[in-house]
């Protein structure tokens, strides 16, 4: 029988900060699947920095939330009805439409999780597109090397606490984080075994920076972009390389903000600076799930979640994460009737 389902839709375009008057949760009908169709309970959803880029109207490397449509990302569910024989119902599985507590799709949307290995919201997280973006970024896009220092900005989130893990156990000999407060860079040093953090509260980067590496910096993962990318370049070791993960400090700016002012610096360090896309790298994900389930097994890989309960908390979680609230990754627990 169809399924009453709420669902997050984009209503205005956001101006600055995201509020809750550009978003309406809706309640909607999901039909039964039809052949080849299978109807998802979604258990967890993602939110992530992305998704404020899909709130404006312009091009990009995924297309922008439609307004008065349902917002869409990284879920992970149960499946309560199928047309499919390949996918029966009880299969754990995550697919692309989150923001909705049931999600009628295609069987070959959807991917099943192996329960038995890691809990399956971990495949919105260590396991799923966050790890493998720190992956990636630390072997293909800015490769480490054995020996090297690593410098990796917003620390204490999603991407940020796997890539400084994932940095050690390709290498580098020191791991420096950036997080906001000093909570949180007690935390990366304490938990996540970062050698030295930095407070990017305190101000002053380039100095915070220069005595937290005082041999330079080899490798940067950039989730911040703006001031913290300047002060990596102006840290960078020669043929030095850059992972431009993301730039949350400018997500939600009305203008765009000067930094780097010291980009022509690239030039004579021979810097590689080079943008990530995790789609790109989607080959790269059965090596990095078998590697990274070892690592999680042994312990030298810590994942942590910050969880916020009901879909109608959704938004709100959301902002938080933006706002940098969220201690590794930010997700919602759908709580069903």
């Amino acid at each position: 029988m169809p399924f009453t389902s709420r669902e997050w839709r984009l209503v205005a375009r956001p101006s600055g900060e995201p509020t809750p008057s550009d978003v309406a949760l809706t309640t909607v009908t999901v039909p039964d699947p039809e052949a080849g169709q299978v109807v998802v309970r979604n258990d967890f959803v993602s939110v992530d920095p992305y998704m404020r880029g899909r709130m404006n109207d312009v091009p990009s490397y995924i297309p922008p939330f439609g307004l008065d449509e349902a917002m869409t990302g990284a879920a992970v569910g149960t499946v309560v009805a199928s047309g499919a024989a390949d996918v029966p119902v009880g299969t754990s599985v995550t697919h692309f439409l989150g923001w909705r507590e049931y999600a009628l799709l295609p069987a070959k949307a959807v991917r099943a999780v192996d329960t038995a290995l890691a809990p399956a919201q971990a495949y919105l997280g260590v396991l799923g597109s966050t790890g493998l973006t720190a992956y990636a970024g630390l072997t293909e896009i800015a490769p480490v090397k054995a020996g090297d220092t690593v410098f990796v900005s917003g620390a204490a989130g999603a991407v940020g606490s796997v890539a400084g893990q994932i940095a050690r156990r390709l290498g580098a000999t020191r791991v420096i984080g950036s997080a906001g407060g000093p909570e949180k860079v007690r935390h990366i040093t304490g938990t996540y075994n970062f050698d030295a953090g930095i407070d990017y509260r305190e101000g002053n980067l380039p100095a915070q920076l220069a005595e937290a590496a005082p041999d330079g910096v080899d490798v940067y993962f950039d989730n911040v972009g703006g001031d913290h990318l300047e002060a990596a370049i102006g840290a960078m070791n020669p043929f030095g390389r850059i992972a431009l993960c993301g730039a949350i400090s400018a997500y939600n700016a009305t203008d765009l903000p000067p930094a780097p002012r010291n980009l022509p610096l690239a030039i004579g360090k021979r810097l590689t600076l080079r943008g990530l896309i995790v789609s790109d790298h989607l080959k790269l994900a059965p090596e990095y799930t078998a590697r990274a389930a070892g690592w999680l097994k042994n312990g030298s890989l810590v994942a942590e979640e910050t969880v916020v309960d009901g879909i109608d908390n959704a938004f709100e979680a959301f902002q938080a994460m933006m706002r940098g609230a969220n201690t590794g990754k930010m997700l919602v627990r759908l709580v069903h009737g």
